[in-house]
Formats: C-alpha cells, sequence, structure tokens
C-alpha cells in the first residue's frame, strides 16, 4: 500500500490531522484544502491520485467542488470519494448520482482506511 499522492478536502482540522496521520503513516503523500475551492485549485494543479472529498465544506460544498474539478482540464480522470457524517442510504445514493467514484463514512474508522484508499486506488468502489 501506499505510493500514491491524495487530496482530502476537509474543513474541521481534526478530521484532517487524523487522516493526513493514518495515510502518510501508510506511506501516501497527502496534500490538504480546507474549503472546495482550494480543493479544486490543489486538484487541477496537483493531479492527485484519489480525492477525499469532505461533502459539508464553507464555500462552495463537495458536490460543487466534484463538478467543477471534473470540468477542469484532467479533472474527470481523478478518481473522488465522498467523506460524510450523513450515512443514511438516500446520502449514499446522492453522492453516486452527484458523480462521486466512492462512499466512505465518517467517524473514519482509522484501522480500514488505508485499505479503503488503496481499494478507491485500484478502481473498486
Amino acid at each position: 500500500m501506499g505510493g500514491a499522492t491524495v487530496l482530502v478536502v476537509e474543513d474541521n482540522r481534526l478530521n484532517m490531522k487524523l487522516v493526513r496521520d493514518v495515510l502518510e503513516f501508510a506511506g501516501y503523500t497527502v496534500l490538504e484544502a480546507g474549503t472546495g475551492e482550494e480543493g479544486v485549485e490543489l486538484a487541477l494543479a496537483a493531479h492527485p491520485d484519489l480525492i477525499l472529498m469532505d461533502l459539508q465544506l464553507p464555500g462552495i460544498d463537495g458536490t460543487e467542488t466534484l463538478h467543477r474539478i471534473q470540468s477542469g482540464v484532467g479533472g474527470a480522470m481523478m478518481p473522488v470519494v465522498a467523506v460524510t457524517a450523513s450515512a443514511m442510504p438516500s446520502d449514499r445514493e446522492a453522492a453516486e448520482r452527484a458523480g462521486f467514484d466512492g462512499f466512505l463514512e465518517k467517524p473514519i474508522n482509522v484501522r480500514a482506511l488505508p485499505a479503503q484508499v488503496a481499494s478507491f486506488l485500484a478502481g473498486a468502489p
């Protein structure tokens, strides 16, 4: 596992630190964005291998951020996974309809996260 670059778009500093620490320990390079606007900018500049996107962001939300990334040059090639505390089946379905490539529920399971990221990188939903 590891070696890939993961962009984490998350406005909660504690959640960001947790995800960053777990992924870096697993060997991933982690890029950080605290808003959707920063996420769009970083995604299109750095072309990460995977994006973990919080859905509840200040400014533009995760879905709008996804659409802006996908409409940018090369953005449609980056898998984007929705990360949210809203874990109802309808939330998962809404994320799929919006174009997300996967779905992770908060709170993040730190033991499972590296394998989940590896699975998303391998193309599994």
